[in-house]
């Protein structure tokens, strides 16, 4: 694995990992919350090995990329933000995507928007938003989601890096039980939080995303297009054990009419929210093998 790299991309400088050959088909690989870039290390040689531009950034506002220079963190920003990402390294080549959590978020909504640019999408986690909305309102999904609510208070700036940043450990125990993260890999997440701004950033796609920060009226269109349909082939990877959406949210029938390209859904057993780290042995060749060399 290189060091990390800066590319300029969508008015932000965006700090990179990558791995493979420069002029392979790009790969591009999007962190979500609490995470960041190295949490594609385990997929990145395998890409790199079939032949593709493994790059994972560290998304707006996560250190060491910049903050939003306007401060928006919609959707629709994370997005745009992919698609220009994928126009300064891949320029008119291939390139395919791949999303987890907040990723998976950027993802539905750039290939939505942009299609031509995308030959095919992987996303992990997070269902398709317009599948996922009624079950987010299900009794038991609201006590799993209680840190949105929660991050929605300025209260959540002042508790979250308490004892060191105890919140991020809490929600990774809760999100994926019995997994041990790597500490070295823990201590680098949270010295990404620690980054002035970041901490704001990174709550602040939650309060984009429930109105308590204003909308950006220009990207009212790119917005609504994460809840339209998704027309390039997709494959979508969820946790059996996941503790941040559960698994009773992902149902075939409801989200295969949003995917006219077509759906391939692995339900990971033994594995929670970020089962990319928890089962790489299944969640890896099942990603590399949809993608194809």
């Amino acid at each position: 694995m290189t060091q990390p790299k800066l590319v300029t991309a969508n008015g932000i400088d965006f700090a990179y990992l990558d791995a493979g050959p420069a002029d392979g088909p790009l790969a591009l690989c999007l962190h979500g919350f609490p995470d960041h870039a190295p949490t594609w290390e385990p997929l990145m040689p395998e890409l790199a090995a079939a032949g593709y531009h493994a790059v994972a950034p560290w998304m707006r506002g996560y250190a060491p990329t910049g903050l939003a220079p306007n401060g928006n963190y919609q959707t629709g920003s994370l997005a745009l933000d992919a698609i220009a990402l994928a126009d300064a390294l891949a320029a008119d080549g291939e390139a395919v995507l791949i999303g987890h959590d907040w990723g998976a978020g950027a993802a539905y909504t750039a290939v939505a928007h942009a299609p031509e640019r995308f030959r095919k999408l992987v996303t992990l986690a997070v269902p398709h938003f317009a599948a996922l909305g009624g079950h987010l309102l299900k009794p038991a999904q609201l006590k799993r989601s209680w840190y949105i609510f929660f991050f929605q208070s300025p209260l959540a700036d002042i508790a979250v890096p308490i004892d060191d940043y105890a919140v991020i450990d809490t929600l990774w125990r809760d999100w994926s039980p019995g997994y041990n993260p790597d500490p070295a890999f823990m201590r680098a997440l949270k010295d990404t939080f620690s980054a002035p701004g970041c901490l704001d950033a990174a709550i602040g796609y939650y309060r984009a995303t429930f109105g308590t920060t204003p909308s950006d009226p220009e990207l009212t269109d790119v917005q609504a297009k994460g809840g339209g349909e998704i027309p390039v082939p997709t494959l979508y990877l969820h946790g059996v054990d996941d503790g941040c959406l559960g698994i009773e949210g992902v149902v075939d029938d409801e989200l295969a009419p949003f995917f006219p390209a077509g759906l391939e859904i692995e339900r990971v057993p033994g594995a929670g929210h970020f089962l990319h780290l928890e089962r790489p042995d299944v969640v890896t060749p099942r990603i590399v093998g949809f993608l194809g060399g």
